[in-house]
């Protein structure tokens, strides 16, 4: 039994954040309003779920609604209010008691644009014309995307995000992954199909869109690929810059282009490689 697991999320903070309504970005949510915290309540929203999922009567009066918010919020403040100007990531963890924890270290800078893409550009979209004025994201860095060579067993602790991630680090250690490394590495359901990366949410060129593994609003094993709803995967969502559609893991070709994201660094570029 995993009874001493925690719900966490990872949120960037980066003052840059607070020039975004200022430089012509729109419809971006929680970060129209100055904030220095990256879709926070879509973390908020996400950690809410997973109590509600477990039944942790106290975890959701401790952050649901409009007063929860701004708990977090506040709590978040506390933690970055004497650290320099240089991006961090804050990782906030929920127990069922309602108590929060935290961990925090130092991230490297991203292009706002690469936080809020207007689009996902196409695989034989070349350049960067226009991009500062389109809101188009860098494709720099490049992450290599790796297969796992085993198959997860979707789970509970694949569909919300938790303290439990053995599978997550053991996919890791299979790819050879180190701190540092530009890569990634997609889980594989029983079912043949990707269920979301290690750290990220993948996104795949599928008949002239982009297309992301399909995920329940609420844990079921016989729906969906297995994988987490992630912030930014939700945000890419509700704009219309993604689909819901399956992807067969023996659909990846060597060398497709595709594209990663998270609630750190926001969208990245990758291209797959397959051993």
């Amino acid at each position: 039994m995993m009874d001493d697991f925690r719900i966490f999320t990872s949120i960037r903070y980066d003052p840059r954040l607070l020039k975004v309504p200022s430089l012509g970005f729109t419809n971006v949510g929680w970060n129209q309003d100055p904030s220095p915290f990256y879709m926070l309540d879509f973390h908020r929203d996400r950690m809410l779920r997973a109590a509600v999922h477990w039944g942790w009567t106290a975890a959701i009066a401790a952050i649901s609604g409009e007063q929860g918010l701004k708990t977090l919020q506040r709590f978040l403040e506390n933690i970055t209010s004497e650290i320099d100007s240089i991006p961090h990531r804050v990782m906030i963890t929920l127990a069922s008691d309602g108590s929060l924890g935290h961990q925090i270290s130092p991230l490297p800078k991203t292009h706002l644009n690469n936080l809020f893409p207007e689009y996902l550009p196409s695989p034989s979209h070349e350049g960067s014309v226009h991009a500062r004025e389109s809101k188009v994201p860098s494709k720099d860095p490049k992450y290599n995307i790796l297969l796992d060579i085993q198959k997860t067993t979707k789970s509970e602790f694949t569909h919300y995000k938790t303290t439990h991630r053995d599978m997550y680090n053991d996919a890791r250690k299979r790819a050879e992954i180190y701190p540092g490394d530009k890569k990634e590495v997609l889980l594989v359901n029983e079912d043949g199909k990707i269920m979301e990366g290690s750290i990220s949410t993948p996104y795949f060129w599928r008949d002239g869109q982009w297309v992301t593994p399909p995920v329940p609003k609420e844990f079921a094993a016989s729906q969906g690929s297995g994988g987490n709803d992630g912030t930014t995967r939700r945000w890419a969502l509700e704009r219309n810059l993604v689909v819901e559609q399956d992807v067969p893991s023996d659909s990846l070709l060597n060398g497709e282009r595709c594209w990663i994201s998270n609630g750190l660094r926001g969208f990245i570029f990758g291209k797959v490689k397959l051993q």
